[in-house]
């Protein structure tokens, strides 16, 4: 048989119905108010492939190199295409109708849900890999059967069982079709609390819909209620701003706003909190252990939509997903991971420890071994020990061997080449944001800026060792030094990624560091500097075009995403659009016609470069349309500097004058002054899907502060109250317009500002290669704390 009703299946059905089938099938068998409904069985999915001779070449296409993106993307599109245009048979199609009419009277709304066999395995989640459909007609029933078929081979599912060993051949998925329950409240419940085990049912809930509460869209009410006294100890109503819900016109599933008398009010009643309690102790004295459970109530009546077990973690880092892979609760991707300490939180770099620079130290050649020479910020972490090469020009980065200890005024993007041979870097200027402090993190180098005068105090030659957690430079070598291993070489372990809603991602700013940045488990690259790609050639991009051409221009630009996107493919890579001062501009091949500005961090740089030079601009663009013909769909573009909605606009057109249509892709913007936070909605009616908070310029515009003058650099704050309001009311604009917002500044790191940023509801956050693993426990330790408030 092709089909099996729910109420014949039992646990022992896991191989024929999926992880969710059997689920449902469990709770319908244990007379739980289940909506009635019909399994299409994985082997009906194995059948429709056998039988139409599709198999093979379905194997065969999907076995690909999942590393390769371009054939990742083919893989998905012709699998795809196999499944959706090959005819099912008719006796299939004959008993999926005759199942539908049978459940109701011909003009019912059904839910489709796949349901693999390897969902919710002990060390594997297929969670989320796999389609949902609501609010199906029998016109469409077919047709989304086969869809959910297809969507075994999505790019996610194809690079997910390869990495975790599954065979595409071994795995089949069914398909769950049941009468759609047209919630008018909905949500989750914790059949115990999902943080401490503690005796306690927590319940989420919101209007419409649970699909709302299941991916984290709403903010949910929380009802905590005492299971040994059935007392409502607590009751947290939440403004609820959305709702999804069946449009009767369509019947399509829409999210809309909540009107204004519900946003504010009680989504339960004392009775529909009794009716959830006694069905949830009743779910897990069936299952004999806590549960999570997916609820709907329409016309009074309690429907049970899922159930599966609250997860036990494991060191706090185990991962839990709901069907759709989202947070079960909507506030914390780790539901049962609240008991967790912020390991490591205290340890996030913020620079308020740093040594302050010593001024001359004495002559370099008179001290002894381990006699501080010069110091100054403590940039990026580790010791080195290795000979001085002072860089005066760029025209010495050739005396720079490996092991050396780069001695400079100030690193510079073409200096990176050098920085990679280096064991370690001594800057005169610069703080914690500066580009030694930022690249040196990266690439893993210690380094040691803002020493204000170590190019006149050492010498070429001499020995040092550089300590980049103290910030000093001490004569000799000190003999627990070890010898930093070689970029190419290193190979740092992937570590165990606290789960959180709050995304974190990572900056990048060379793609030599990728594969450090992607082993840091971050959810994708928040920056990609794209300045790197092309400074580091040594000319500007007008003289590498008359000398090189225009396709060597924009393949350096593909090249160097490219191997970012690769390594962190299918996570999203933000990739900004050019943006150098002038003074950067004038140390290169043709920079002589650069203008000389007094103050290039205000000057010409950014987009409003980009905008009065189309001409190049648009190679930059050719380069994201030749990324996307490639395959590589996990590239967003982020116009950095922009203040007002014309940028945009115009941005924009240029975008589509290069053959990218805005509408499809994922694109946005930086959001550095206060002019462009103050006009964020205006620049939200125009597209963008994001906005990116880069707290560096945004504090010295917002202050009138430069952060590397030294005179006043005691006043450069990211946490001013100024600068937060900026923050939090771009975050509530962009919400309201739904709009993700995130940081990718070096104020990411800090603790307060993750509170902040986390309490304000922060799509994500992007850190420095060595800070992400703090930023990680930081934002969990936040996000568990929030839920333990609502629930206290």
């Amino acid at each position: 048989m092709a089909v099996l009703w729910l109420d014949e299946i039992t646990a022992d059905d896991l191989e024929l119905v999926g992880g969710k089938g059997a689920s449902l099938g469990e709770l319908t068998g244990a007379g739980l108010p289940v909506p009635s409904g019909f399994v299409v069985s994985a082997g009906t999915y194995r059948s429709f492939i056998e039988e139409t001779g599709i198999d093979e070449e379905l194997f065969e296409t999907v076995d690909v190199d999942t590393e390769d993106s371009k054939a990742l993307a083919e893989a998905q599109s012709r699998a795809k295409e196999l499944v959706l245009e090959t005819e099912m048979p008719e006796e299939i199609r004959q008993e999926i109708y005759d199942s539908y009419d049978e459940m109701g009277d011909g003009d019912d709304f059904v839910a489709v849900r796949s349901s693999a066999t390897a969902e919710d395995l002990p060390d594997a989640s297929f969670a989320g890999q796999q389609e949902t459909f609501l609010n199906v007609t029998r016109e469409d029933l077919v047709d989304r059967v086969k869809r959910c078929w297809a969507s075994l081979f999505t790019q996610r599912a194809i690079y997910y069982r390869q990495e975790k060993g599954f065979a595409h051949d071994k795995v089949d998925i069914a398909v769950v079709v049941q009468r759609m329950v047209d919630a008018e409240k909905s949500g989750v419940m914790f059949t115990s609390h999902p943080s401490t085990g503690a005796s306690r049912i927590i319940i989420e809930a919101a209007w419409g819909l649970g699909e709302a509460v299941v991916s984290g869209s709403v903010s949910p009410d929380n009802y905590v209620v005492d299971r040994d006294s059935g007392a409502v100890e607590e009751v947290t109503v939440a403004d609820k701003k959305t709702m999804m819900e069946k449009d009767e016109a369509t019947g399509e599933t829409v999210e809309r706003e909540v009107p204004d008398d519900l946003r504010e009010a009680q989504v339960l009643d004392e009775r529909d909190i009794e009716r959830l309690v006694e069905l949830g102790e009743r779910v897990e004295d069936h299952y004999g252990t806590p549960q999570d459970v997916e609820w709907a109530i329409v016309d009074g009546e309690v429907f049970m939509l899922q159930s599966r077990p609250i997860t036990t973690i494991d060191d706090g880092e185990t991962e839990i997903e709901t069907d759709d892979g989202a947070s079960a609760n909507g506030a914390s991707a780790d539901a049962n991971g609240a008991s967790a300490t912020a390991a490591g939180a205290d340890g996030i770099a913020d620079g308020s420890g740093a040594v302050e620079a010593a001024g001359g130290a004495g002559d370099a050649g008179a001290g002894a071994n381990g006699d501080v020479l010069v110091s100054g910020l403590g940039a990026s972490p580790g010791m080195a020990s290795g000979a001085v090469r002072i860089v005066d020009q760029l025209d010495q980065l050739d005396k720079v061997s490996d092991g050396d200890i780069i001695v400079t005024e100030m690193t510079t993007p073409d200096m990176v080449p050098a920085m990679k041979r280096a064991a370690g870097i001594v800057t005169d200027e610069g703080g914690m944001t500066s580009h030694a402090a930022i690249v040196s993190r990266e690439l893993g180098v210690p380094a040691v800026v803002g020493s204000t005068d170590a190019t006149a105090t050492l010498t070429d030659d001499q020995r040092i060792t550089i300590d980049g957690d103290k910030g000093t430079v001490t004569q000799g070598r000190t003999e627990t030094t070890e010898e930093r291993e070689p970029i190419e070489e290193a190979r740092p372990k992937t570590p165990v990624k606290p789960m959180t809603a709050t995304e974190v991602k990572v900056n990048v700013s060379i793609p030599e560091a990728a594969e450090r940045a992607a082993a840091t488990g971050a959810d994708g690259v928040g920056l990609l500097r794209m300045e790197h790609m092309i400074l580091s050639t040594n000319k500007t991009p007008a003289k590498y075009i008359d000398d090189h051409g225009v396709d060597a221009y924009v393949n350096e630009i593909v090249e160097g995403v490219r191997g970012v996107a690769d390594e962190f493919y299918p996570r999203p890579v933000r990739v900004r659009t050019l943006d150098a001062p002038t003074d950067e501009f004038r140390q290169l091949q043709g920079g002589e016609d650069e203008p000389d500005e007094h103050n290039p961090m205000l000057g010409y740089r950014g987009i409003r470069r980009s905008l009065d030079r189309p001409d190049v601009f648009k190679h930059e663009l050719e380069a994201f349309a030749r990324l996307y013909e490639m395959g590589y769909d996990n590239v967003e573009i982020m116009f950095p500097l922009v203040n007002d909605a014309e940028d945009v606009i115009r941005a924009r057109n240029l975008m589509e004058e290069s053959g990218i249509d805005p509408d499809k892709r994922t694109w946005g913007v930086m959001i550095e002054t206060p002019a462009s936070a103050l006009g964020v909605e205006q620049m939200a009616e125009q597209g963008i899907d994001f906005a990116s908070f880069g707290t560096n310029d945004l504090t010295q515009y917002t202050l009138a502060v430069d952060r590397n003058n030294e005179n006043v650099a005691d006043r450069f704050d990211e946490l001013h109250p100024s600068v937060l309001q900026l923050i939090s009311q771009t975050i509530e604009t962009c919400r309201e317009h739904d709009v993700d917002t995130s940081i990718c500044g070096q104020a990411g790191s800090k603790p307060k500002m993750v509170q902040h940023l986390v309490d304000e509801g922060v799509s994500s956050i992007s850190a420095n290669i060595d800070a992400v693993r703090d930023v990680q426990h930081e934002v969990k330790r936040v996000e568990q704390s929030l839920i333990l408030d609502s629930v206290r």
